[in-house]
């Protein structure tokens, strides 16, 4: 798991040799052998005409000797020689790429901390609730609530409630003692979730107990709910996790449409928006990004200059000329990076025709 200031770390570093490896890796061993995976990354590592044998030589040291297979994404990241070596094991998966420049590839990283940010996971019954904390799909902690037993009166049946109360008497008690648990659950998930900075909360158990336990949420936690499912109280947290991860991925599909609807429309619209790799680029120089919306695998050449954060594609709509600036592989990476050091927000956005149809990247400006 990365944190925000390993992220921070990458952004600010430049190898002394002008080179940095930039690995991410799907090493899901459930989908494809540990041998294979290796055998691939070598194989990318040749496509990208790395010529830096010390750097790659360190990424594969370490997936032979010290990587733990049992996570399905890693982000590696090697320079100076392998003398500058990071590793990011990851609960989710990364698409394969290998990127080389000299600076590291950070967009998947940023999309992951976005993405799979602090989530919640309640499931819920008549009796009791279980609570989890999860970050970059990893489980942080959890807990649990039990309350009263529920004594569910056979129709036709008799019992010393009926007796006392008549006939609607036992199942007026069991309505109470069910709403009393659900009330208590309610109040143990406030305190489980205090100070916690979650995003989004998912809400597990049938549809007749979730719709009674989300009316007895504060306002500010029924707000986060972004789904519920059907899901029996005393399933497996892997179980948990990959239904919640599910749910957040639509969740995350659903909010990344409306915000390619609004950069569209704003745009159009004359607003505080840009579309196309120019003019955003020009509003990256001017540091008027507050969110940088860019489709997955996007890369144009360019040119840089480092020290103003000034970037260009077109040299025609530049000032500066080819000797005043250095040419980048990729300069949607370094719009990226520049972004990010602004104070800005960079989203990576994938299978969305839309946006690339309005040119693979856009942005919404602070002005």
């Amino acid at each position: 798991m990365i944190t925000q200031d390993q992220l921070q770390e990458l952004l600010t570093y430049q190898s002394s040799n002008g080179k940095v490896i930039s690995l991410y890796l799907d090493s899901d061993t459930s989908q494809e052998n540990m041998e294979t995976i290796k055998r691939q990354v070598k194989g990318m590592i040749r496509e990208a005409d790395v010529d830096h044998e010390k750097e790659a030589s360190a990424i594969e040291r370490y997936l032979d000797l010290a990587y733990d297979w049992s996570t399905p994404g890693v982000a590696v990241f090697s320079g100076n020689g392998g003398q500058f070596f990071r590793a990011y094991p990851a609960a989710v998966s990364f698409r394969n790429r290998v990127r080389v420049g000299h600076k590291p590839y950070v967009k998947p990283l940023a999309h992951l901390l976005d993405f799979y940010a602090h989530y919640g996971v309640i499931l819920i019954d008549r009796v009791g609730a279980r609570f989890f904390e999860y970050h970059q799909g990893e489980l942080q902690v959890t807990d649990g609530f039990m309350g009263e037993e529920v004594h569910k009166l056979k129709q036709g049946s008799g019992s010393s409630a009926v007796g006392m109360r008549g006939g609607g008497g036992g199942a007026r008690h069991e309505t109470e003692v069910v709403h009393r648990n659900l009330r208590e659950a309610a109040e143990t998930a406030v305190a489980f979730f205090h100070g916690k900075p979650i995003r989004r909360l998912f809400l597990g158990g049938t549809t007749e107990t979730v719709a009674q336990f989300r009316e007895l949420l504060p306002k500010q936690m029924q707000s986060c709910i972004a789904g519920t499912f059907p899901m029996d109280m005393n399933a497996g947290e892997h179980e948990v996790r990959k239904h919640s991860l599910r749910l957040l991925q639509a969740a995350n599909s659903e909010r990344e449409q409306k915000l390619v609807d609004t950069l569209i429309t704003t745009a159009a619209k004359a607003g505080t928006a840009v579309l196309g790799l120019d003019e955003t680029l020009q509003a990256v120089s001017e540091k008027r990004v507050q969110t940088l919306i860019i489709s997955d695998g996007y890369r144009h050449p360019g040119y840089l200059d480092e020290s103003s954060g000034y970037v260009v594609a077109n040299l025609a709509k530049s000032p500066l000329s080819a000797k005043e600036l250095t040419a980048v592989a990729d300069v949607v990476d370094a719009a990226c990076l520049i972004t990010m050091n602004n104070g800005g927000h960079v989203e990576v956005i994938r299978d969305m025709p839309k946006l690339e149809e309005a040119g693979h990247i856009g942005a919404l400006l602070r002005y």
